[in-house]
């Protein structure tokens, strides 16, 4: 799982219903129309205005393996920069005046709403597999249409290691349960100023509690609590694999892989609901390749594309389908979560706010 920073929302909303160079083939000059992946063949095509190259900017596992088979498909050239989220919006930033891009793709709404606002994302464009999504898809969409959801997970949850906690009646059962004297120095989490993941996750649950100042004073207690922070999963899940810690808050996509692998790993979904984080897809506004990087975009939301991604290995591939028609991997959640959905524009407005009183109230404290 790569390290992705993101965002979150005014109000939270409980839904009951439930995120280097490509190899290289030659193009031909024939169009294809958009939406023409969901039951597409495999032959090479060109896209609609003659591009044949596509430059991606991306933090998603199965990146490489949706550019390898739309490269496959249409005969598109993708080159892929893979990174973290951190690395990807500096570059992007860098490149502001004379972009190199044409999509980026990367998990939380806020850092996507963020270049939405300074004009850096393309507005308006509608690909026709959208016509796909499923009621979460929908919510999850943009106002303007500058980006398009593609998967979702949970931005955090509570994992334990099985060979720590053999007592389940000891167990939490919400978030709140973890500030109770008898968990004191048994979890960590993530740094939300690293981890991609972990920013919406700390800032749903402060507006689980009433508002910003309010999570502050919950971050605050479960700090006195003993709170551990590491930079992201992999070093937030070892500890627990290892035993160093008994709980932590993660992403459930990374815990699930881990739990796949056989380690000692059991999930719990808070009662009061976990923060719903999708990957987002959007088009530079200057993108040098448009024609292409629309093309790409309406793939990845073609059913095809969501089985390519949701057999892949790795994390990122235990997402929970926002296409209709997709299935997922299965067994891998329990039925009757309660997603919270958060908003990208407050997200957008606060990041750098919340993330810096993270910074200096729980990581250097």
């Amino acid at each position: 799982m790569k390290l992705k920073p993101l965002g979150v929302g005014g109000c939270v909303v409980a839904l009951s219903t439930a995120i280097l160079s490509g190899c290289g083939t030659t193009a031909t000059s024939q169009p294809i129309t958009s939406g023409a992946f969901t039951n597409a063949s495999t032959n090479s095509t060109a896209a609609a205005g003659g591009d044949k190259q596509l430059v991606m900017y991306s933090a998603e596992g199965f990146d490489q393996t949706l550019a390898d088979s739309f490269q496959k498909k249409t005969g598109i050239q993708v080159k892929l920069i893979d990174d973290s989220t951190g690395n990807l919006l500096a570059k992007m930033q860098a490149e502001k005046a004379n972009p190199q891009w044409d999509i980026t793709w990367f998990d939380g709404a806020s850092s996507m709403q963020g270049l939405d606002d300074q004009g850096m994302l393309l507005k308006g464009y509608t690909p026709s597999n959208a016509a796909n999504y499923s009621d979460l898809g929908k919510q999850l969409q943009s106002k303007d249409q500058s980006y398009y959801p593609v998967t979702v997970t949970a931005a955090g949850v509570i994992a334990y290691n099985t060979d720590q906690v053999k007592d389940t009646s000891t167990l939490p059962k919400d978030w709140s349960d973890l500030l109770k004297p008898q968990y004191k120095g048994t979890f960590a989490m993530n740094n939300p100023s690293i981890s991609g993941p972990t920013y919406p996750a700390v800032l749903g649950l402060m507006q689980l509690q009433g508002g910003i100042p309010q999570g502050e004073d919950f971050f605050k207690q479960l700090k006195a609590n003993g709170l551990q922070v590491f930079d992201s999963n992999g070093p937030t899940i070892t500890n627990l694999i290892q035993g160093n810690v008994k709980y932590v808050i993660a992403q459930d996509s990374a815990l699930i892989d881990k739990i796949s692998k056989n380690n000692p790993i059991k999930i719990i979904y808070p009662t009061s609901g976990v923060t719903t984080l999708s990957s987002n897809i959007g088009i530079d506004s200057k993108a040098p390749h448009p024609d292409a990087a629309k093309q790409f975009v309406d793939y990845v939301l073609s059913q095809e594309a969501q089985n390519i991604a949701t057999a892949s290995d790795g994390g990122d591939s235990n997402f929970a389908p926002i296409i209709n028609g997709v299935t997922g991997k299965t067994g891998i959640r329990p039925d009757g979560i309660k997603w919270n959905l958060l908003d990208a524009t407050f997200g957008a407005q606060h990041e750098n706010e919340v993330k810096q009183w993270f910074t200096d109230n729980i990581v250097q404290k």
